[in-house]
C-alpha cells in the first residue's frame, strides 16, 4: 500500500512533541520534508526523526519537495500566508490552531480550500480524546435530556514561553487564543453547534502586558444553552488541566475525568464506571486527530474541525473581544 507524503512546517514544541513522534509510528505515512527558519533546530530536529529533505522556510520546500499534504505548525500570525501559497498549489492542510490571528484571514483561508478544493482540518485536538467522543455519544443518544448548561475551565501555564505567543499582532490573543478557543469549540461541539445568541466576557492582565492572561465569561446560544467558561495561564489551580461539565434535564456528565449519572426517579444511575481507565488522553487526542487528517485527505470519511468550523469559531472570538472591550453584552 503506497504512503501517504506529509510535510512539516514549522518544528516548534507541538511539531517535535507531538506530531513527529506520532507520524513515525504510523505505517501507512512518511514524512517527506520538512521546513524551519531556525538552522540548528532543523539540523537536529530532522536528525532526530531521520528526515532527508529540509528547508529553510516554507516557499523552497513548496517548490521542491513531493508530498501530499502539509501541517503548519508556525507562529499564528504566519498560518495565512503559508496555508494560501500550499492551497493555491492544491495541498491539502492540517493547521494547528487557532486558524489565523483574524476573521478576516480565517475567511480567506476557507475560501481558498473551497477555491481550490482542498481540504483543511484545523487542529481542535479536544474533540478527538477518547472520553469526549464518548460524553458526545451520550449527549447524542439522549441519555442526559436536554443539555442547558456547560461549565468548563482551563487553568495551567502558557502553552509556549515564546515571544510571539504574548504579541497580539501575532498570536491573535492571549488565554482565550491559547486554551479558550479549544474549550469553546469542545462545548458547541457538544452541544452539535447551535446557533449563538450573545457573549459577555471580562478579561484581565496579571501577568502580562499586551495580551489577556486571565478571562471569564458566558456564551448564550439560541436554543436557550449557556456556557460558562475562566480560562488563566495566572490563577493557581491544584490541578493542571482543563475541567468540563454538562448538566441536562436527566443527567450530568463530567470530563477529565469522566464520569457520568442518570436520574431516574429518586435514584442516580452510573452510566460510565467510574473504574474505567483512559490513560494517555493527551497522546491519544493527537493520534486520533493525525489519523483522522490522513483518513479524510485520502477520502475515507468526511472532514471533522473543517476551515469552515473554524471560521465560525472565529467569529465567536471576535465577539468575545469586543464584549471584553465593551465591558458589556454583545449580541452574535
Amino acid at each position: 500500500m503506497s504512503k501517504t507524503k506529509i510535510a512539516v512546517i514549522g518544528l516548534g514544541g507541538v511539531a517535535q512533541l507531538v506530531h513527529l513522534p506520532i507520524l513515525t509510528k504510523l505505517r501507512d505515512v512518511e514524512i517527506t520534508a520538512v521546513a524551519e527558519p531556525n538552522k540548528n533546530r532543523l539540523n537536529s530536529v530532522t536528525s532526530k526523526f531521520d528526515i532527508k529533505h529540509k528547508f529553510p522556510d516554507h516557499k523552497s520546500l513548496l517548490e521542491n519537495a513531493q508530498f501530499d499534504a502539509a501541517i503548519i505548525a508556525t507562529p499564528t500570525n504566519t498560518h495565512k500566508s503559508i496555508a494560501l501559497d500550499f492551497l493555491g498549489a492544491g495541498k491539502n492542510l492540517l493547521i494547528e490552531k487557532p486558524i489565523a490571528t483574524t476573521l478576516e484571514d480565517a475567511k480567506l483561508i476557507d475560501d481558498a480550500a473551497k477555491k481550490n478544493n482542498c481540504k483543511v482540518v484545523v487542529g481542535m485536538n479536544l474533540r478527538f480524546r477518547p472520553d469526549a467522543m464518548l460524553l458526545r455519544s451520550l449527549v447524542n443518544s439522549g441519555e442526559l435530556g436536554d443539555i442547558s448548561y456547560i461549565n468548563c475551565g482551563w487553568i495551567r501555564k502558557q502553552s509556549s514561553n515564546q515571544k510571539w505567543f504574548v504579541k497580539k499582532s501575532h498570536s491573535g490573543g492571549g488565554v482565550m487564543f491559547d486554551l479558550g478557543i479549544n474549550l469553546f469549540d469542545l462545548s458547541l461541539w457538544l452541544l452539535n453547534f447551535p446557533e449563538i445568541q450573545s457573549v459577555s466576557v471580562k478579561k484581565f492582565n496579571y501577568n502580562t502586558k499586551n495580551v489577556e492572561d486571565t478571562s471569564v465569561g458566558l456564551i448564550k446560544t439560541k436554543n436557550g444553552a449557556v456556557i460558562n467558561f475562566d480560562v488563566s495561564w495566572s490563577l493557581h489551580s491544584q490541578s493542571d488541566g482543563f475541567n468540563l461539565s454538562v448538566f441536562g434535564t436527566d443527567g450530568t456528565a463530567t470530563l477529565n475525568p469522566l464520569n457520568a449519572f442518570r436520574r431516574i426517579d429518586s435514584n442516580r444511575i452510573e452510566l460510565v464506571p467510574s473504574s474505567k481507565s483512559m490513560k494517555n488522553l493527551f497522546k491519544r487526542s493527537f493520534e486520533n486527530e493525525l489519523k483522522h487528517f490522513i483518513g479524510s485527505i485520502n477520502g475515507n470519511f468526511p472532514v471533522i474541525s473543517s476551515s469552515n468550523d473554524a471560521v465560525k469559531r472565529m467569529k465567536l472570538m471576535e465577539a468575545l473581544y469586543k464584549s471584553a472591550e465593551l465591558n458589556k453584552e454583545v449580541e452574535m
